[in-house]
C-alpha cells in the first residue's frame, strides 16, 4: 500500500514521535512506501513563520529525505480537483492532501476524523 502522510502525522513523526498512536506507525511501518506532500513542508514553514509550530523545514526536508520517504510535488492536477471537492473540510492544505491521495491514487493517513467524509482512501488513526 502506498501511503500519503498528512501534516499532522509528518510533524509527530519527525517532533512529537511519542504523539503518533501505535496503530499510525503500524500503517507506517507496514506501507510499501511512504509520500509526504511538498504542501505539507509548505504548511509546517507557514506554521513555524506565525509561531504555530517549532521546526526547522530545511532540516525537516533533509529528514524526510534521509528516512526513505518520498516526496509528492504538487501538481496542477492536483489544485484543479480541489475545485470539483464537497466542502466539507475547509483547510486549503487539507483538501489539496486528499486531492493528491485521489489522483495518484493513494491511501492518506491522518488523525483528522472530517477527512474520512471525502474518500475510503483515507485512513483516520
Amino acid at each position: 500500500m502506498r501511503l500519503l502522510a498528512d501534516t499532522q502525522i509528518v510533524y509527530w513523526f519527525y517532533h512529537e514521535p511519542e504523539k503518533l498512536s501505535p496503530r499510525a506507525r503500524g500503517h507506517l511501518d507496514g506501507a510499501d512506501a511512504v509520500y509526504v506532500s511538498a504542501a505539507s513542508v509548505w504548511e509546517i514553514a507557514i506554521k513555524v513563520q506565525l509561531g504555530k509550530l517549532k521546526a526547522d523545514p530545511e532540516r525537516l526536508v533533509e529528514r524526510i529525505e534521509s528516512s526513505g520517504m518520498r516526496e509528492l510535488p504538487v501538481f496542477s492536477r492536483h489544485v484543479a480537483l480541489v475545485a470539483h471537492l464537497p466542502l466539507l473540510h475547509t483547510d486549503p492544505f487539507d483538501r489539496l492532501l486528499i486531492a493528491q491521495a485521489m489522483i495518484e491514487p493513494m491511501h492518506l493517513l491522518t488523525s483528522d476524523k472530517r477527512m474520512s467524509q471525502y474518500s475510503d482512501l483515507v485512513i483516520q488513526v
